[in-house]
């Protein structure tokens, strides 16, 4: 036997003996940061940021998006492949509306659109309970000061200046997100503060707190050299030309050299339609087998590790990092 096919079994032998005592490594991010994740320039980051990074698929985005639940992910993670596809089987008949025995693009695209919200309102939840600190089903602005910014309420003016902005930010975000006007998030009102830029009634405050921190001569709308802000002495030409690129053509809309309105919340608010739109590319390019553009329910169920994973899909990345 040739002396690899034996080093390959003797580390399958190993690794099925030490099954019960090897701890899974998981990469699926749970959304409890204290801060909102956003990127350089102080956009929200979009549900897609972590799938492609560093030149490498990571696949736990696709099944949560299918999942619509970390937590739900991460068990899928632990099941047999029979049983992953078992579970997926009757997942897909809930994905087809119509019927007729295929996912097409519209139907994947609105499962994946609820997954989001569902993957909001996990998040959340955790979080909330995280806050609620006498469990007693709301959140104060207090306890949320105590938590985030390690502090007793009241002492914010001894906070370092980017911390007392955030401090008003959040604040400013909190009572928005206060539908009733109770003095207190609920569990369906932390979703909004939670996930702001994934709902409608609280743009306008986006919009509003992004022209105060970046409008720095206070006209209004955003130029160019506001938009790059301070960033363009820590970065080469190359930087320079891309970031003007996404200016003049991602988000300048009317091309008049400035951002206004939905043209600034086209930069800080990244898209959920289109984030689920790419995700639909992906995975029909990853599974539709005879390229009819449809998936039938055999060609999911065959591609099960991609929608939704299972302890083989995790075990092959033991083995891998072994070998």
């Amino acid at each position: 036997m040739d002396g690899k096919v034996l080093i390959f079994a003797y580390l399958l032998l190993v690794l099925g003996m030490n099954d019960a005592a090897t701890t899974v490594k998981h990469s699926h991010i749970r959304g409890n940061d204290k801060s909102k994740e956003r990127t350089e320039d102080g956009s929200y980051s979009p549900r897609d940021a972590h799938h492609h990074e560093d030149g490498e698929h990571h696949s736990e985005f696709d099944h949560e998006a299918i999942l619509g639940s970390v937590k739900e992910a991460e068990e899928y993670d632990q099941l047999s492949p029979d049983e992953s596809k078992r579970r997926l089987a009757k997942l897909v008949v809930k994905m087809d509306l119509n019927q007729d025995q295929f996912i097409d693009r519209h139907e994947l695209k609105a499962w994946i659109l609820r997954s989001f919200k569902k993957l909001s309102e996990e998040e959340a939840s955790e979080r909330f309970e995280e806050l609620d600190e006498n469990a007693d089903g709301k959140v104060t602005w207090d306890e949320y000061v105590r938590d985030v910014f390690d502090m007793e309420p009241g002492k914010e003016d001894s906070l370092p200046v980017e911390q007392k902005l955030m401090w008003d930010d959040d604040r400013e975000m909190f009572f928005t997100a206060d539908l009733n006007k109770d003095g207190v998030l609920n569990s369906e009102e932390f979703v909004l503060f939670q996930s702001p830029e994934e709902h409608p009634e609280m743009l306008p405050l986006i919009l509003q707190q992004t022209l105060r921190s970046k409008d720095t001569n206070k006209d209004g709308v955003i130029d160019f050299q506001e938009f790059i802000g301070g960033e363009a002495q820590d970065h080469d030409k190359e930087w320079l030309l891309v970031e003007k690129d996404k200016f003049d053509n991602d988000y300048d809309k009317n091309k008049d050299g400035y951002l206004a309105g939905n043209e600034i919340l086209s930069w800080m608010v990244p898209s959920n339609e289109e984030v689920a739109s790419d995700e639909v590319d992906h995975l029909f390019a990853a599974a539709d087998d005879n390229h009819d553009d449809r998936l039938s329910y055999q060609e999911i169920i065959d591609h099960y590790d991609t929608f939704v994973g299972s302890e083989a899909t995790d075990y092959g990345d033991q083995l891998h990092d072994e070998l």
